[in-house]
């Protein structure tokens, strides 16, 4: 099981982890902070370095961009999630996600592509409620300069398998 994200740096990273731990969100230590390029995806392990060929061909294709991580959202009533927002760099990554989910990574979405940073899920309201105010003043501005591969181990938890630097040209 592989997934593939935007990290969210330090020092936002750590305080989005404990917020998701204040709210008794279950995947707080699991997940780390992230804009999700590709969901999590079963991957043959034969097809391992097509993958990464695939990646790597990806992030030479797409430059670094900046990201700026704004307010709350929410998917309620859709799904019970609290996320924050991001402000800047959507497009980009709409474009990376798009070209990511192709060739052998090529599968459909259970929802639209939205780009955000899960902050509670499979929490109760109250704590749904408190995220979302108390992460609605959060601005965080970084630059994109590579994106990450995860492969999921057998606790549950994430691991980074691969990062691939952002090299192509300007648009």
């Amino acid at each position: 099981m592989i997934g593939v994200v935007v990290l969210v740096p330090e020092p936002w990273a750590q305080l989005l982890v404990d917020w998701r731990a204040k709210v008794g969100d279950p995947q707080a230590s699991l997940v780390p902070p992230h804009v999700t390029l590709l969901p999590p995806t079963e991957v043959p392990v034969a097809d391992r370095e097509a993958v990464a060929e695939h990646l790597a061909g990806v992030a030479r294709n797409h430059p670094a961009f900046p990201m700026h991580l704004s307010g709350t959202g929410t998917f309620s009533p859709v799904s019970e999630v609290v996320f924050v927002t991001v402000a800047r760099g959507i497009g980009n990554c709409e474009l990376l996600a798009t070209d990511v989910r192709q060739g052998p990574l090529a599968r459909p979405l259970a929802y639209p592509y939205h780009p955000h940073v899960t902050v509670a899920h499979d929490v109760p309201a109250d704590m749904l409620e408190l995220a979302y105010s108390a992460l609605a003043d959060l601005s965080a501005e970084f630059q994109v300069e590579h994106f990450t591969e995860f492969e999921q181990t057998p606790d549950g938890a994430w691991a980074i398998a691969r990062e691939y630097p952002l090299t192509g040209p300007p648009r």
